[in-house]
C-alpha cells in the first residue's frame, strides 16, 4: 500500500509540474519569408564563385518557455551562386526544401539570439554551361548533387508586436554538396537571410 501511495503521489507531482510547464508556454504558427544571398563557398578549377539573390519562404512552429524557444521550420529555398567562367557570368540554381529546428533565446523587448541545425534536400539543380562556340546552355544537374544538406544556422530575431517576427542568419554549409565534379572541391552552400514573418495562431502566454 505504501509503495501504491508513493506512486501515486510521484504521479501527482509530474502531472502539476508538466501542467505547470506547459501552462506558462507559448505555442505560435506562423508564416515567414524574405531574400537569400547565396553564394558556394570552396574551390572550383572552371572560375570563381559570386554571390546569387533568391527568396525562402515557408512555415515555422514556436514553443516558447520563458527566455527560451524551440522553432522547427520548413522552408523553400533558392540556393546556389553565380561563377564567373572566361569572362562569362554564369548561374548555378540550386532549390531547396530545408528544416531548421532553431534554438532561440530571448533577451529584452522580443530580441533573440538563434542557433541550430539545418537539414536541406534538394529539390531542383540547373547549371548554365558554355560550349566551345560560345554558346550558352542550362543543363539539369540535379543528379549530380548529393540528395541532402547539412548546415548550422547562426542568428537574431526580434519578435514584434501585433505577431509579426524579423529574423537575420547565416546559413553555414557544413556538408559537401557535389562529389561527382573533379573540378569542384570541398564546396558547401553559404546563404544569409533576412526574413519577416507573422504569427496565424497564438496560444499561451
Amino acid at each position: 500500500m505504501k509503495n501504491n501511495h508513493f506512486k501515486f503521489v510521484m504521479i501527482a507531482a509530474l502531472v502539476l509540474v508538466s501542467t505547470g510547464v506547459f501552462a506558462q508556454a507559448q505555442l505560435a504558427i506562423g508564416i515567414k519569408g524574405g531574400p537569400n544571398f547565396a553564394k558556394l563557398d570552396g574551390t572550383d578549377a572552371a572560375g570563381t564563385y559570386k554571390s546569387r539573390t533568391g527568396w525562402h519562404g515557408g512555415a515555422f512552429a514556436l514553443f516558447k518557455f520563458s527566455k527560451i524557444g524551440i522553432q522547427p521550420e520548413v522552408l523553400f529555398s533558392q540556393q546556389g551562386s553565380k561563377i564567373k567562367v572566361n569572362q562569362n557570368d554564369l548561374e548555378q540554381n540550386y532549390s531547396y526544401v530545408n528544416v531548421p529546428i532553431i534554438v532561440k533565446l530571448y533577451t529584452v523587448a522580443g530580441i533573440n539570439l538563434q542557433v541550430g541545425p539545418q537539414f536541406g534536400f534538394v529539390t531542383k539543380a540547373e547549371r548554365d554551361e558554355v560550349d566551345v562556340n560560345g554558346i550558352k546552355t542550362t543543363q539539369d544537374v540535379k543528379d549530380r548533387l548529393k540528395g541532402s544538406d547539412v548546415s548550422l544556422a547562426l542568428g537574431a530575431g526580434w519578435d514584434l508586436p501585433f505577431g509579426l517576427t524579423l529574423d537575420a542568419r547565416y546559413n553555414l554549409g557544413l556538408s559537401k554538396i557535389d562529389d561527382n565534379d573533379p573540378a569542384a572541391q570541398d564546396v558547401k552552400n553559404q546563404v544569409w537571410q533576412v526574413s519577416l514573418g507573422y504569427k496565424l495562431i497564438k496560444l499561451g502566454k
